[in-house]
């Protein structure tokens, strides 16, 4: 009777591990496709510029280039120096002058994404980009076409100028621009501010209010 008990507990324990178990697989995979699904829903964001040094990275290159330079491994000592150099002149906003982008192939990458009519340099910062209509003049846009950029160079010496070929009043034909990296309204170390409509932000709105008076 005894033995006759004992497994009978056996297996109603055996029975609760295995629903158990098939429990938590049946979580961990819906945990796992939420995930998938909000990776998806993310938005690529364009890399940014202008954030302060991060110390404990800095303070794991120097580390990095001692330990390096006491085994003799000059190569890797200098890969933590570069990398250093990199934050600090990403944290001044100081672009890459070694990798500047090509302004052909930066065209020809911007000209077929959605909603634009066309791409032409400025000069040799500011980017115009013709799109069709309000929907696309927004900062997702700019954000898209940063991102599409990446692979050409540094972005932090680019500045997307968004007009609307659609523009039906003042209101909707100024142009909006944003440095790649940066939030609106900054430029990159050095890099001029370029005023691309006929009539400044500043006194269209000094009209508007004169205007409601």
């Amino acid at each position: 009777m005894k033995s006759s008990a004992g497994r009978r507990c056996g297996e109603a324990l055996h029975l609760s591990f295995r629903f158990a178990l098939t429990g938590a697989v049946a979580v961990c995979a819906a945990a796992c496709q939420r995930q998938s699904a909000d990776a998806a829903a993310e938005k690529p964001r364009p890399q940014q510029a202008g954030q302060p040094v991060n110390p404990y990275a800095t303070a794991a290159h120097m580390a990095g280039a001692r330990a390096a330079l006491v085994t003799g491994n000059s190569q890797a000592a200098q890969q933590h120096v570069d990398a250093m150099a990199r934050d600090f002149s990403r944290s001044i906003r100081l672009r890459d002058a070694s990798r500047p982008i090509n302004r052909e192939a930066a065209r020809a990458t911007v000209r077929p994404m959605p909603g634009v009519r066309s791409a032409i340099w400025l000069d040799a910062d500011n980017l115009a980009v013709m799109v069709d209509g309000q929907k696309y003049r927004d900062m997702d846009v700019i954000d898209r076409i940063c991102v599409a950029l990446e692979p050409l160079g540094d972005t932090l010496g680019v500045v997307v100028n968004l007009q609307d070929a659609k523009a039906r009043n003042g209101d909707e034909a100024e142009t909006l621009s944003r440095n790649c990296q940066l939030p609106e309204g900054r430029r990159a170390l050095l890099q001029a501010k370029r005023q691309v409509d006929v009539v400044a932000p500043e006194v269209r709105e000094q009209f508007k209010k004169m205007q409601r008076r």
